[in-house]
């Protein structure tokens, strides 16, 4: 699954995203996406969800796409594949609505989405 964020600025999308997970103040703070170590991927926080899979972000030009990567020891299963999809949609609606026009998402994985 892509998930695609249609923008006139991906980098700063992107960008606010991350100030939005790693800010202390708790007004407008994301604390349901936390980012990889390396601060390439990002991954659900709750336990049920955390490392069922991961996104990565590619900055194209007026997209900035999450593509789904599984995690090094699983498959993702429909389920988490659904729940990603749609709690990355939702984030952003909930959070950066100003900062893109429209959101799409593919039903099944784009040739860069790591699923199995």
């Amino acid at each position: 699954m892509a998930v695609d964020f249609i923008t006139s600025n991906p980098k700063s999308l992107l960008n606010e995203f991350n100030n939005a997970i790693e800010q202390d103040e708790p007004k407008g703070k994301i604390n349901t996406w936390i980012r990889s170590k390396d601060k390439k991927f990002y991954t659900h926080k709750a336990e049920e969800w955390n490392s069922k899979a991961w996104f990565k972000p590619v900055i194209k030009d007026g997209i900035l796409t999450f593509n789904i990567i599984k995690p090094n020891n699983a498959n993702i299963s429909t389920v988490a594949y659904a729940y990603y999809h749609g709690h990355l949609s939702e984030t952003f609606l909930s959070h950066f609505d100003t900062l893109f026009s429209k959101a799409t998402s593919s039903s099944m994985p784009t040739s860069e989405d790591k699923v199995q």
